[in-house]
């Protein structure tokens, strides 16, 4: 009989943001003791706020901080915490940290040495699957010494092929490429991403499956040979190889699909004696055929959902495992109820191809976490109003989560929430993620690692609403016009009692198009009545909200349906967003919309010929000189933020006049980095 080995008393979690905090929730409901470890930067994080204890462990870089096993032992011995969760990225993978910890006497809270060598590597990792019989993509298993020898492989594989980093994840250190041009760049750049991520610059080829599904079964082991699976999850919704969405369970799979792939992974899972919370990574065609991609021997960042849709707390269960508890659960006892999407809410500009943001936040006010009538939402996160984001890490700010009973009011609940979600002073990703949850083909489950690419070929831009979002956004700015009268009559004494109840006649301006309406207040909400073109009016729909003047966000329903719209005042006007629509707004007389017409239009300025610094970053390489002629499309410069290599490239054929930024230099957003003729 085995003895059982007794919990820890106190763990330390040697990583930060939302992973850290989603650590120490559990280990807080278990009645573990925790420690944060946090760098220079991350002073004043939410996890160190968390924590029971913290300790400081070096400057802002990864590289002086978070990735240095010596100070995270040195941390474990101040503090007397006798166990480490990794989380994910940083040090989790790195098979060298569970043996120093080990020989410290410290315990690690994730899968044995072995297992992240055999596993953690992507080309050990497929040559493991393959003598386990698992099916795997067509490639070069071998490091790739330089580009030439990038540009053979490929051409032997055939295009389009995949160039991925030996120990990358979270898609850094991989690029697509679909000929020897973009081989040889993308080789070179693969290589810098994952020598700065992963300080380890080796490079694998394999075949891109073309309409290919990202799909992952999510494996359990402990220390005592048992391994289930916990079904899986889609995680198709990508944007340069990260992913952006993640659903379980898949839309594609039916229950014998399933299970094959369950199976595959225990079986790859057992050759490798694996015994934590892991992940086996499949890449799926539409015919329901997969083959393996790789393992990810860590916590994933997309966990949630599964815990979501199973009931299961992947965290609390690594615990027990390292504690060497058996797994309580068999296969037979796993059952997936209902379906849980995630958004992933980044710090980066979509409107500017993506481009990362960073600064304060100045307000942080996400949905409120809840669970009723079949709908539960939940946001893991790991900052708070009035922290930084900083450049020095991953931008993801939370992942906002909704479970329901269907898949279709999963999506609606992620809609609403994510409409509900406020942030400023910097920009966010939310006005993206509201979009997509709207997109027709997504909400279809018509789904590819190509979507966003496909749907989005010219990147994210911001739309005029039209049809019911137009509508929608109009009736409510018109509610608030009438909320703020209202308050402004009162202030002024001109007001006693009950509001106003005779209709007002209102025009309103969405930019500058025009909507016209009539909007009617009572002791319970508005009726807001639409004018047509020959000046007839509308049935009434019903607005009810409780929203008051300096909220964000207004919440309420339009004829019984429920709607979150985020409200901005910008001068006299007010700007608003809906289901990833953004607009300015401004709620006239008909009087003060005339004359409004006669306001000239402010023009911005012409930045054609200047290459600015679309974000804050360091410049890694410039790539042309003075003087040079280039063409549309040619590589300009190489800009790196948060573990990122942004390649910035001519936008039309020119002449370079002036270059006002050196490799090495950092360039604050809108610098100058050069200035065309």
């Amino acid at each position: 009989m085995v003895s059982k080995t007794p919990m820890f008393k106190k763990i330390l979690i040697a990583n930060r943001g939302e992973i850290a905090c989603r650590v120490i929730k559990t280990a807080r409901r278990m009645g573990i003791k925790t420690v944060a470890v946090y760098s220079e930067a991350d002073r004043d994080a939410l996890h160190v706020e968390m924590a029971d204890e913290a300790v400081l462990i070096g400057p802002p870089a990864a590289s002086e901080s978070y990735l240095l096993i010596e100070k995270i032992i040195a941390a474990c011995k101040q503090t007397g915490a006798e166990a480490v969760h990794p989380g994910y990225g940083f040090l989790s993978e790195r098979e060298s940290f569970p043996r120093a910890l080990e020989a410290e006497g410290i315990v690690f809270i994730g899968p044995n040495p072995g297992a992240i060598a055999a596993m953690g590597d992507k080309i050990e990792s497929k040559k493991a699957a393959a003598k386990a019989n698992v099916s795997t993509v067509p490639g070069h298993l071998g490091v790739i010494e330089n580009d030439e020898h990038a540009i053979k492989i490929a051409d032997e594989i055939g295009y389009p092929v995949m160039i991925k980093a030996s120990a990358g994840g979270g898609g850094k250190g991989m690029r697509i490429a679909h000929s020897t041009s973009e081989v040889v760049e993308g080789f070179n750049l693969a290589k810098a991403e994952a020598k700065s991520s992963f300080g380890d610059d080796r490079i694998f080829i394999e075949k891109f499956i073309v309409d290919p599904r990202h799909i992952e079964i999510q494996v359990l082991g402990d220390k005592h040979g048992n391994v289930i699976y916990l079904g899986e999850r889609e995680c198709s919704i990508q944007r340069r190889n990260q992913k952006v969405i993640e659903e379980a369970p898949s839309p594609l799979l039916d229950e014998t699909t399933r299970r094959k792939m369950g199976e595959q992974a225990v079986a790859l899972a057992k050759a490798v004696n694996y015994d934590s919370a892991g992940t086996v990574e499949f890449v799926a065609g539409q015919d329901k055929s997969f083959f393996f991609l790789e393992m990810n021997t860590r916590l994933q960042v997309e966990h949630p959902v599964t815990e979501m849709i199973t009931g299961i707390d992947l965290v609390e269960q690594m615990i027990r495992v390292a504690a060497g508890e058996k797994l309580a659960l068999k296969q037979k006892d796993v059952t997936l109820t209902g379906w849980a999407v995630e958004s992933r809410v980044y710090a980066e500009d979509p409107f500017r191809s993506f481009l990362p943001s960073i600064g304060r936040l100045v307000k942080y006010r996400p949905p409120a976490e809840s669970s009723r009538d079949g709908i539960t939402v939940r946001n893991d996160t790991g900052v708070q109003e009035g922290g930084e984001i900083s450049i020095h890490y991953d931008p993801m700010i939370a992942k906002l989560v909704t479970h329901a009973p269907s898949r279709a009011a999963a999506i609606e609940a992620q809609g609403q929430a994510l409409d509900a979600f406020y942030i400023d002073g910097i920009r966010h990703n939310i006005p993206f993620l509201s979009a997509l949850m709207h997109h027709p083909r997504w909400r279809e489950g018509n789904l590819s690692t190509g979507f966003i690419a496909e749907e989005f070929p010219k990147g994210f831009v911001a739309k005029p609403p039209e049809g019911d979002n137009a509508r929608r956004i109009a009736a409510v700015a018109s509610a608030i016009d009438a909320v703020l009268g209202d308050r402004k009559r009162r202030i002024s004494g001109q007001l006693v009692g009950r509001p106003v109840t005779r209709a007002q006649r209102r025009v309103v301006w969405l930019d500058r198009e025009p909507v016209m309406l009539d909007v009617t207040a009572d002791a319970d909400g508005f009726a807001v009545s639409f004018v047509g073109a020959d000046g007839a009016v509308g049935r009434p729909h019903r607005l009810v909200s409780e929203w008051k003047p300096g909220q964000p966000v207004w919440q309420g329903s339009i004829d019984g349906h429920g709607i979150a719209m985020q409200v901005r005042p910008v001068n006299a006007a007010l700007r608003m967003a809906h289901q990833g629509f953004e607009v300015v707004v401004n709620v006239y007389t008909e009087a003060e919309a005339a004359a409004a017409t006669l306001m000239p239009i402010s023009v911005a300025a012409d930045t054609g010929k200047k290459l600015l610094c679309p974000m804050p970053g360091l410049v890694v390489s410039i790539a042309v000189a003075e003087g040079q002629e280039v063409k549309a499309g040619e590589t300009l410069a190489v800009v790196e933020a948060m573990k990122m290599q942004n390649v910035l490239r001519a936008e039309r054929d020119g002449t370079v006049k002036k270059i006002h930024a050196a490799a090495g230099a950092t360039l604050a957003v809108d610098a100058m980095i050069l200035e065309f003729a």
